[in-house]
């Protein structure tokens, strides 16, 4: 059976890159009349309310009592929903909005590394190409800017660590639907903000500016993490990142447009470079002999896809569906990406196939 491309898996993180786009420069026009802390509290609580009313059903409870799943996701509300959210947004206080949307590329090279070195996610040359293309692009974003301030820069550069940790854990995460997990970061993380900022900050915070938060982080971190949690299921941490990269343009082009900062060349150049390692990414084949051990998880699934055989009457095998599910071991051969069926290990030991011989 021919195996179809994952293109839903692309689309979500490309729809989720954009939604978070959108939030450097909306959330630079509100900080004025708020803090950091405050803000990143009322940014994930606005995620919570989007996503609370989906994150009820679905799921295994019998794989959310598992200690490795609860593990990786206090990780990700830690380092993704409350550490990262507050250095962001108190560089974003400190620099331009386009200089802050531009030093998120950084992201993308966190997740990587991590992927790679902790996670033993396997990067193919195409995969690293596309990572040294998007590293120039940010460079080239980031020079002509508000570079030279090295603390909001190395602030930034902390936010992305934390978040290139989050979105390796979040790939991981298995019980929890994505948007159960996007529900649990938005409610602790963005309680804990809020009560350390009723120690740190002012918090005489006017109606419109709670509701504008409360909105921005309903779409731009609730449903942009939604699609980003269903995106890195399916490709992988680095993969998914890499498509998630985009975001920053999105920002640079609302800083632009709303806020009314300087167009240069030097961004629109980067735009190019960005499109040509997407290009890369998205061409990249991975294939060879591997072996799947018995595993019990749940996650978005379609039944044309070699891994998903158990049989639904009435559902076609290219709807995409959520449930608990077994699968039994299986050797097969076939293109794939590191998601939750393939994280594999291809540097350090050789896995192995069951008869001995080391994967191909």
């Amino acid at each position: 059976m021919k195996l179809k491309r994952p293109t839903a898996p692309v689309i979500w993180c490309l729809s989720a890159a954009a939604l978070f786009g959108a939030s450097t420069p909306a959330c630079k026009a509100l900080l004025g009349g708020v803090g950091p802390l405050a803000l990143a509290g009322f940014l994930y609580l606005g995620a919570a309310l989007a996503t609370l009313p989906v994150a009820f059903r679905g799921g295994s409870r019998r794989l959310r009592r598992q200690k490795r799943s609860r593990m990786m996701l206090a990780g990700a509300v830690v380092f993704g929903g409350g550490l990262g959210p507050v250095l962001l947004l108190v560089g974003l206080s400190m620099a331009p909005a386009a200089s802050v949307a531009l030093w998120l590329n950084l992201e993308t090279v966190a997740t990587a590394l991590l992927a790679w070195t902790l996670f033993r996610e396997h990067l193919d040359r195409r995969t690293w190409f596309s990572i040294v293309l998007v590293v120039i692009a940010g460079v080239l974003l980031a020079a002509p800017s508000d570079f030279g301030s090295l603390v909001p820069a190395a602030l930034v550069g902390l936010a992305c660590l934390c978040w290139g940790l989050d979105n390796n854990l979040t790939a991981l995460v298995d019980g929890f639907t994505p948007a159960q997990t996007t529900a649990i970061k938005g409610v602790f993380a963005g309680s804990a903000n809020l009560i350390l900022a009723l120690v740190f900050e002012d918090l005489d915070i006017a109606f419109a500016t709670i509701a504008g938060a409360l909105v921005i982080g309903a779409v731009s971190y609730g449903l942009s993490i939604l699609f980003y949690v269903h995106g890195a299921q399916h490709l992988g941490a680095t993969r998914s990142q890499l498509l998630f990269s985009t975001s920053p343009f999105l920002g640079v082009i609302f800083a632009w447009t709303i806020l009314g900062e300087p167009v240069q060349g030097a961004q629109i150049g980067a735009a190019a470079l960005m499109v040509v390692a997407l290009w890369f990414l998205l061409r990249g084949r991975h294939e060879h002999e591997h072996a799947h051990e018995a595993m019990v998880h749940t996650h978005s699934h379609r039944h044309d896809d070699g891994h998903h055989n158990h049989v639904h009457p009435g559902l076609p095998a290219s709807v995409r569906h959520v449930h608990e599910h077994d699968h039994a071991p299986m050797v097969h051969t076939h293109p794939h990406a590191p998601d939750l069926h393939h994280r594999h290990d291809h540097h350090g030991k050789t896995p192995q196939l069951p008869d001995g011989r080391p994967e191909q």
